[in-house]
């Protein structure tokens, strides 16, 4: 998963980065209400974590800004506030879900989890697409019934192409998507067509039809 942690104070935000981090996920960091907005705005998220108490900004407004990009990120909302009338204000703009600070860190990544499972595989662990059976929990891939052996960025790559069906996907966003804002600073993308090209012979050696189409100067698209 993609992950954008809006969280001002240190210790919490470097906690949740470790353990996030380690767990398989690609973590971006903002720390204030402005830096929320830039990640925001350039950028994709499966799940955004919001802390509403920033140095310059209220989180609340971030939901609003991401409302009026009509962006499909999901934002689970992490705060010290209580009160009932903050959570009903929370989820009315659009948060998936409000956790009470302090919190066990595994509690935050089964919320995660299942933010990003309702909304991009409607609350399932199985994504099925024709032949092709993601296990999104177990991280396996099956052709027709058949274990297939994927690196965890071929498994990340084809989970992302697939939740991405018949839309054309430029090299760039496949590469932030996978790797992080720190992909940008790459000279070119040409190791997104070394992935994609052994995940095809992968998948076509297992019996699988190619599903990935080349959009010539752009990308490619799953369909």
């Amino acid at each position: 998963m993609k992950l954008l942690i809006i969280e001002d104070e240190e210790s919490l935000r470097r906690s949740i980065l470790q353990y996030l981090t380690a767990e398989g996920n690609i973590c971006d960091i903002a720390t204030s209400f402005d830096e929320g907005i830039e990640k925001i705005s350039l950028y994709d998220y499966d799940c955004i974590l919001l802390d509403l108490g920033l140095p310059d900004g209220e989180g609340l407004e971030l939901l609003r800004h991401l409302k009026k990009l009509k962006k499909s990120d999901g934002v689970l909302i992490i705060s010290a506030r209580d009160s009932i009338d903050q959570r009903i204000e929370g989820l009315s703009l659009g948060a998936d879900d409000y956790l009470v600070k302090p919190f066990h860190l595994s509690e935050l990544y089964a919320r995660i989890t299942a933010i990003v499972r309702r909304r991009s595989f409607n609350g399932n662990d199985q994504v099925v697409f024709n032949e092709i059976e993601i296990d999104t929990t177990a991280k396996e891939v099956k052709i027709n019934g058949i274990l297939i052996n994927l690196t965890k960025k071929e498994f990340d790559i084809l989970l992302y192409f697939v939740t991405n069906k018949s839309k054309v996907v430029s090299k760039s966003a496949a590469a932030v998507h996978i790797w992080g804002e720190d992909a940008d600073m790459a000279d070119s993308f040409d190791f997104i067509y070394t992935h994609i090209k052994n995940i095809r012979k992968k998948l076509t050696d297992a019996g699988c039809k190619d599903y990935f189409q080349s959009v010539y100067g752009v990308g490619y698209k799953f369909q």
